[in-house]
């Protein structure tokens, strides 16, 4: 049996960031970024809020709490108004996807390490026991 070290895993792991960061889903993402980050209607509205937010640490520095409360119901409703905009929609939801597919592999790379040692040990992956009987071997997250 091959031995690996850290260098080598972390190695390997770059290589499948590289494949990741090519993927049809970052390909989208990234698009879908770009012309987030040009719609000039959003950023303007986020511009709004950071001044917003600012103003509302003085306010709280200074404990102006009625101010305060205004300021934060101001910056919900340019959030929510936001939130809105279809390319804002659009991003969230290529946020997900590309999330999805990282906890796929995240999940199944550690579903095969927890399998690889149950076997090494002579156990049995369907049960999730190895010989000596132990469930919750390293990387398992199933009880």
């Amino acid at each position: 049996m091959t031995q690996y070290t850290r260098t080598d895993i972390l190695q390997e792991a770059k290589k499948l960031a590289e494949m990741l960061a090519n993927t049809e889903e970052i390909d989208r993402f990234k698009q879908v970024e770009s012309r987030l980050n040009e719609n000039n209607k959003v950023q303007k509205l986020i511009q709004k809020i950071k001044t917003l937010q600012k103003q509302a640490v003085n306010f709280q520095a200074y404990e102006k709490r009625e101010a305060l409360k205004r300021i934060e119901e101001e910056i919900d409703r340019l959030q929510a108004e936001i939130d809105e905009i279809p390319i804002v929609q659009e991003f969230k939801e290529t946020q997900i996807v590309v999330n999805d597919v990282l906890q796929l592999v995240s999940g199944t790379i550690a579903r095969e390490v927890t399998n690889r040692v149950i076997e090494s040990t002579g156990g049995d992956p369907l049960s999730g026991k190895t010989a000596s009987g132990d469930k919750n071997e390293p990387g398992c997250d199933h009880h």
